[in-house]
């Protein structure tokens, strides 16, 4: 079943008399619980491509559906509405505040959501074990190692049962076996039924995915799903 459908698709920023064209006529459909991987040289359009399904920007033209939602069509009171609700962002830098322990940091997103004091914090444990850091949980980002900062990433994107976990580049500021801790988690997020789309630069670890989405100058170049040996 579709989780995300793309129709003819187009992206068009203009800057001053200039139209740049990120995207062109783009079709793409993702099934839930898949786990895709898009990759592509600077100047792809994967980081429109992620905007877009992350509701972070709206479409030129064409039609975006997210589970059951078209969000072309959405005012940016409901794409934020759809972010909270729908989607869990997990980014190279973390993005988590300084000031704020791990519990604080995991909880934001359901203070938007309205959650109350006691569910957030019951929620929030159960994520933050779920990414193997309990006994961190009162510690601030800077007593943190990278690895363990973007599990807590993970932990966070986790807490409002997001439909998809959508991860840009999430291994970047990490070394390569705390990069390959952090992907395993992402299998492991995927067995349990997660849709994960992540987009990476780094064509090993896209090549991990069952499913790779290469674009190239606004184009999906190539689409390939790898079947898994019986």
């Amino acid at each position: 079943m579709a989780i995300i459908q793309i129709q003819k698709i187009s992206k068009i920023y203009k800057i001053g008399t200039q139209e740049i064209h990120a995207l062109r006529e783009v079709d793409l459909q993702i099934n839930e619980g898949e786990y895709m991987t898009i990759v592509g040289p600077s100047g792809s359009g994967k980081s429109t491509l992620m905007q877009l399904i992350g509701c972070l920007d709206i479409p030129t033209q064409g039609k975006l559906v997210l589970d059951g939602v078209d969000i072309s069509k959405s005012s940016n009171s409901e794409l934020s509405q759809l972010r909270n609700q729908k989607i869990g962002f997990i980014f190279q830098s973390f993005n988590l505040l300084p000031r704020l322990n791990v519990l604080q940091n995991v909880e934001l997103p359901m203070i938007y959501a309205q959650v109350s004091a006691k569910e957030r914090k019951k929620r929030a444990l159960e994520a933050i074990a779920s990414v193997g850091l309990q006994e961190r949980s009162l510690n601030r980002p800077s007593q943190l190692s990278g690895g363990q900062c973007q599990r807590v990433a993970i932990a966070r994107a986790l807490v409002n049962h997001p439909r998809i976990l959508l991860a840009d580049e999430p291994t970047g500021a990490l070394d390569s076996k705390t990069g390959a801790d952090i992907l395993q988690l992402f299998r492991q997020l995927h067995q349990k039924g997660h849709t994960v789309v992540m987009v990476t630069h780094d064509l090993k670890i896209a090549a991990e995915a069952p499913r790779q989405i290469a674009l190239r100058d606004g184009i999906i170049e190539k689409d390939t799903t790898i079947t898994p040996l019986s």
